[in-house]
């Protein structure tokens, strides 16, 4: 059975496929919505560049869905992008956000694929160990009071662990940054053959929001 991966190349989505794989599942594509509404509310939109080469290190398929990025249209051209790609099932790295299962769901119910959501309602502190443990990701994003130069361009690991620990008791942010706190980037996995190379990270801060901008991917 063929499965398709949908990632924008952070530790979510990639620990997602890390698990399908250690299921024994064959993940044959790895799926990118590219959005061009930053603000979208269900994609992602930093360094997206990387998920390419992502799917070259895992020996899939890349695939890349365009969407302008408009609520609720971006669950339809999500649909139209998936519905020829020969595939069986659907892996997502959702965490606690109904808003997007139910609609990933609801898409591969209509088109008849099974749906695998390995994190789904795991405690966000264990995720984070499991992720600083098996992943090399680095976050690329902040948007929370809070967050800054404390985590941006750092390695998820434990002392990073603490940190965000902090700000969540004294600030309420979702530990894993489900409810968009902050966006990482997966650089190695075990699922990878050889770790992602990039070009010089760049900041860049406007108001709340802090982002790591990355040329190139190798």
């Amino acid at each position: 059975m063929s499965w398709a991966a949908l990632t924008s190349g952070g530790k979510d989505s990639i620990l997602a496929v890390q698990k399908a794989i250690d299921a024994g599942m064959q993940v044959t594509h790895l799926v990118t919505v590219v959005p061009e509404n930053t603000e979208s509310y269900m994609f992602h939109s930093a360094n997206l560049k990387a998920v390419p080469v992502m799917a070259a290190r895992c020996g899939a398929e890349y695939v890349e869905i365009r969407s302008k990025g408009v609520k609720e249209q971006e669950v339809e051209d999500l649909e139209k992008g998936l519905a020829d790609l020969g595939v069986e099932g659907i892996i997502v790295g959702a965490i606690e956000s109904e808003y997007q299962r139910s609609r990933v769901a609801a898409v591969c119910d209509r088109l008849g694929l099974k749906l695998f959501a390995p994190l789904w309602k795991m405690d966000p502190l264990t995720l984070m160990h499991e992720v600083a443990s098996r992943l090399d990701a680095v976050i690329v994003v902040c948007a929370a009071d809070g967050l800054g130069d404390n985590v941006l361009g750092k390695k998820i690991d434990e002392k990073l662990i603490d940190v965000l620990l902090a700000v969540h008791k004294s600030r309420r942010i979702h530990l894993a940054g489900e409810g968009g706190e902050y966006e990482s980037l997966v650089l190695n996995a075990p699922c990878f053959s050889e770790p992602i190379h990039c070009s010089e990270m760049k900041f860049s801060y406007e108001g709340l929001r802090g982002e790591v901008m990355i040329e190139r991917f190798w």
